[in-house]
């Protein structure tokens, strides 16, 4: 069985770099973009869907999102996207040992896999600076409307198909604070955790 680890995250926590960093230093791959080109490969869908759709909810209730976007017979594009996104994520788990971010790996993976599960957090503060620097907001306000959005969508869909509670430390082997402990201080810990 392969060794994964699975990094869900805050947006705005720098999850994402610490993925990547953490695999570099490991010398396993990361599946992040890859994930998604994967899962295009796989479903046909278009790449801009599932950046927009493979992690987001379109509404933040339950209800809304158990008839969004739903047809005649209950189906719907994004239960097609979660069933492509779980197949990948499996077929990935089974080649080889890596690190793969977001998009409910660690759910998908439960009890399947040998896993590392790890969930990236930080201020609301510690966040915004962090989208100003890394995404161009223009002012802290405006990010932090930004993060609550996308962590309001997120949490969503990841309750909608885990039926669990997102970013709930005890779903997680480890939780960091990346906004005090920092990017590198995260790559480190995950990494010696994952020898």
């Amino acid at each position: 069985m392969n060794k994964i680890i699975t990094i869900s995250r805050q947006f705005g926590s720098g999850g994402r770099t610490i993925g990547k960093e953490v695999a570099l230093k490991l010398g396993i791959p990361c599946y992040d973009e890859e994930l998604i080109n994967k899962i295009a490969a796989k479903s046909g869908m278009a790449k801009e869907y599932i950046l927009e759709s493979g992690e987001y909810a379109p509404s933040t209730s339950w209800i809304g999102n158990a008839f969004a976007g739903r047809d005649f017979n209950g189906h719907s594009l994004r239960d097609e996207l979660f069933t492509a996104q779980r197949s990948v994520i499996m077929e990935i788990a089974e080649k080889e040992p890596c690190v793969i971010v977001g998009r409910c790996a660690d759910y998908i993976l439960k009890g399947t896999a040998d896993c590392l599960t790890v969930f990236v957090h930080a201020s609301m503060e510690k966040r915004a600076e962090r989208i100003v620097e890394v995404y161009g907001e223009q002012k802290e306000a405006s990010a932090e409307k930004r993060l609550a959005e996308k962590d309001k969508h997120r949490k969503a869909y990841y309750q909608f198909y885990t039926d669990m509670k997102w970013g709930d430390a005890t779903h997680y082997t480890i939780s960091l604070d990346s906004g005090k402990l920092g990017i590198d201080k995260c790559v480190e810990i995950i990494a010696n955790l994952y020898k």
